[in-house]
């Protein structure tokens, strides 16, 4: 049997995947480096921790790939003095990279096991910044303000609530539309309007509760 080094494997991914990317952010870069991601994968797939795929993680969920997650960290612009609201915890992964850049985050995950699974993992790894909420976005309800948003899976249009949680100056990063043409986004919370970046064309699963209502043709 093979052993993995894990090691390289993560240089690799850095190097070959993210980084072609324009994933620039040295910051960033840094955390893919270090943060060890076989730490937050089903040990059924393991070995494929590394590997440009989505990987399943349960009640029809799936990690996001490396390159999707390095692009959305860098596109967020996280300050190390940022709160982050996290939207779609998963393996906890992503909450973890989170953590390690900014001062807060707080995660919401709609699956009960999942986030014990992902506080198991956070813990593991020292992330003692993140605190993991069995939530539904679409439910959930809180006065807190952001400086960053980040939404690990699709919607197919965007809440308008999800707005009310930014800080002014605050970003929203999510990927909205219809499979497979879905378009990344960067929302920006200026103070006379929000501005919107188009960021780039992906595919994601849709949050639960996130995808279109069927048209129905008679």
């Amino acid at each position: 049997m093979t052993t993995i080094d894990y090691a390289k494997a993560r240089e690799l991914m850095v190097e070959q995947q993210v980084r072609p990317w324009d994933v620039l952010d040295p910051r960033v870069l840094d955390v893919l480096a270090a943060l060890p991601r076989e730490a937050f994968v089903p040990a059924a797939h393991r070995n494929l921790a590394y590997a440009d795929l989505a990987l399943p993680l349960g009640h029809g969920e799936f990690t996001m790939k490396p390159v999707l997650e390095g692009r959305t960290l860098h596109s967020l612009e996280l300050d190390p003095t940022d709160d982050v609201l996290e939207i779609g915890t998963g393996s906890g992964y992503l909450t973890a990279c989170l953590g390690r850049l900014t001062r807060e985050v707080t995660s919401l995950e709609i699956h009960a096991d999942l986030a014990d699974a992902a506080r198991a993992r956070l813990s593991g790894q020292s992330v003692d910044n993140a605190q993991v909420v069995v939530a539904d976005a679409y439910a959930w309800r809180s006065e807190r303000r952001y400086n960053a948003i980040c939404v690990t899976g699709a919607v197919a249009d965007i809440p308008p609530h999800f707005y009310d949680w930014l800080q002014p100056g605050g970003r929203l990063f999510v990927v909205h539309g219809r499979s497979p043409a879905m378009e990344a986004v960067l929302v920006r919370n200026e103070v006379n309007a929000r501005r919107i970046q188009s960021l780039f064309e992906t595919d994601l699963p849709y949050l639960v509760g996130a995808a279109p209502k069927p048209v129905f043709e008679f």
